[in-house]
């Protein structure tokens, strides 16, 4: 019989993926959540709910109770709407929290939820791996350089007995992202909004098969280890292409020049500082935008059996899902 697992962060995208991807394996699935936390991401799915909050040990060690398997996906996402002290705040202490009360408990193993954004960016014509190091000035991407410190604090419980693994998401975009995270790429092409297009590109995971491939880690990963969780390199002016072809959109006119995006950020930062209301986007991603930020995911492959889903079958799924609740 599967052990109980508690998901954090279970009412986000890869959060709740994860919790339909454990209950579709049979495990018995915990889904910690904040009290103001909105559970429409996990509609459709029934796992034991318990309200709980990184930044609140107790609740951490309470939640934990029970159970031998944590995934722990809780952080601040959308890092260009929050302040940088909050990021750091839930993504580095909040990790610490977990991982103390897990060796607290006594947790069998836990899988830690990362991101592309810890590897740093390639240099030109290279692919990100499990080797790359975090490689960008703090100041310039802290969602990048907090999950970075949250794998340190990872690897510092492994060398004191915490059976751990680190994933490392890429872009992830598909079905239950109530927030918009990669979803908002599908807004911002219904209504218009890429007149042109960035240089850089991305590699794009659906977000089911993200979900898939955490509990493959967890049944299969070696403990700390590193396995990028990833799909397509795409382009972000077909990444456009495609979404405007299935959502129905305007296509980009162009792709900017590199050399213009610098000042493309430099003029985002200084709209969103006098503008009220939340940013579509942030300066550091129109300086990231620029890069090209492919990964070679053939390590999740090879030991953990992860499947490879297209770009467009994810953006179709995400649409599909937004649509079925008259979010587009």
């Amino acid at each position: 019989m599967p052990p109980t697992a508690l998901v954090t962060g279970a009412t986000g995208c890869v959060g709740a993926n994860v919790v339909a991807a454990l209950l579709a394996r049979g495990y018995d699935v915990r889904a910690m959540c904040r009290a103001t936390s909105s559970l429409e991401a996990l509609d459709g799915l029934a796992p034991e709910l318990v309200v709980g909050d990184v930044l609140d040990p107790a609740s951490l060690v309470a939640a934990m109770q029970g159970c031998a398997l944590v995934f722990h996906i809780a952080a601040v996402a959308d890092y260009w709407r929050t302040p940088t002290k909050r990021i750091y705040r839930v993504n580095v202490e909040g990790t610490r929290n977990v991982l103390t009360a897990a060796l607290e408990a006594g947790i069998e193993r836990l899988v830690y939820t990362s991101s592309v954004g810890a590897l740093g960016v390639p240099p030109p014509g290279h692919l990100l791996d499990e080797s790359a190091t975090f490689n960008l000035p703090p100041r310039r991407f802290p969602y990048g350089h907090s999950k970075h410190l949250a794998e340190q604090a990872v690897q510092e419980a492994v060398a004191q007995g915490l059976d751990a693994l680190i994933v490392n998401p890429t872009g992830v975009i598909g079905a239950r992202d109530v927030h918009f995270i990669g979803g908002s790429v599908l807004r911002e092409v219904r209504r218009g909004l890429f007149w042109f297009a960035p240089p850089g590109g991305l590699n794009w995971v659906d977000a089911k098969t993200a979900g898939l491939g955490h509990v493959l880690a967890a049944e299969r990963g070696r403990t700390g280890e590193r396995y990028v969780l990833g799909g397509q390199n795409v382009s972000h002016r077909v990444a456009i292409e495609i979404v405007a072809e299935v959502v129905g959109g305007r296509r980009p006119l162009l792709t900017l020049p590199r050399p213009l995006m610098s000042v493309v950020a430099l003029l985002t930062d200084v709209f969103n500082a006098v503008w009220p209301g939340t940013p579509l986007f942030s300066g550091e991603q129109a300086r990231l935008s620029g890069a090209e930020i492919y990964c070679d995911w053939s390590k999740a492959q090879r030991e953990l059996g992860f499947p490879y889903t297209p770009f467009r079958a994810a953006v179709e799924r995400a649409y599909a899902w937004y649509r079925a609740r008259g979010y587009l």
